[in-house]
């Protein structure tokens, strides 16, 4: 079974492909700047402004299972456009796939943690990008999985790292949110939770988040800790107070997924704690 990651040179798409590897799966992937140095994989150029390429990359690599772990913020082409093109493919063709959506399709508005059912109204161009991705995936490829999303977290290679550090060291610029809201998951339980999909036949939208919700701030002063760093040189504020756009609280639901699967997905405080 050849498992092909779109964006494979990505945070979690490095990950999709060590895991993949070390389970004995065949392995190929897409970069669109350059490919990342996973060994044992066949790496393929593919940039979704030009689709025509993707058919090509198919026929190529022959894949079984497809996982688009790709994204470029709120560029339509590659966000929005992209997966409804990697739908009506992989449809066409009977491949097996799993779609990376995020918690951005969610205004935050609820006053309560959204379930898979809950209609997505976002207030980003990002999510709203990631929401018509959402229905093209369904519409096109009605066995595909739609998997959202929060932040993704790892052992200290993920975006969100990273502006702790800059933030704690005095590096960088800005706050930590204390009213922004989400349930961070480790780029780890959320690569084996997509690989399950791949071999089951679960179909439609699922929540691959962790089961706790944190505060960006919160989810900072953990990092921190578990980095050795000082919480306290932290900055913090409210994203209410300012004219940033982006949802508020937004927790994802992820009770009924979690059933489905055997891959456990941690909460932060969890996976963040010290031994």
């Amino acid at each position: 079974m050849t498992v092909l990651i779109i964006g494979g040179s990505g945070f979690l798409g490095t990950e999709l492909l060590r895991q993949a590897r070390a389970a004995g799966r065949s392995t190929a992937a897409t970069f669109n700047s350059r490919p990342s140095e996973t060994s044992g994989t066949l790496w393929h150029h593919l940039d979704l402004h030009a689709p025509g390429r993707l058919e090509e990359v198919l026929d190529v690599v022959q894949p079984s299972v497809v996982i688009n772990a790709s994204s470029r913020n709120s560029d339509w082409a590659v966000t929005a456009e992209g997966p409804g093109h990697l739908a009506r493919s992989t449809a066409r063709r009977g491949i097996r796939f799993v779609h990376v959506s995020s918690d951005a399709v969610f205004s935050g508005s609820r006053g309560s943690a959204y379930v898979e059912a809950s209609l997505p109204d976002p207030v980003t161009p990002y999510g709203a990008a990631k929401g018509a991705a959402e229905t093209a995936v369904r519409l096109l490829h009605p066995g595909a999985v739609v998997a959202r999303t929060s932040l993704i977290i790892g052992d200290g290679g993920s975006s969100h790292e990273r502006l702790v550090h800059e933030l704690a060291t005095g590096t960088g610029t800005g706050a930590l949110f204390t009213d922004d809201v989400r349930c961070p998951v480790h780029v780890a339980d959320l690569a084996a939770a997509l690989l399950e999909l791949t071999a089951s036949d679960t179909a439609g939208t699922l929540h691959l988040a962790g089961c706790e919700p944190l505060s960006r701030y919160e989810l900072g002063v953990l990092i921190a800790r578990r980095d050795g760093l000082d919480p306290s040189l932290l900055p913090a504020g409210r994203r209410a107070d300012t004219r940033l756009p982006g949802a508020l609280d937004v927790r994802l639901d992820i009770g009924a997924t979690q059933q489905r699967l055997t891959t456990r997905l941690r909460g932060a405080r969890e996976f963040l704690g010290r031994s």
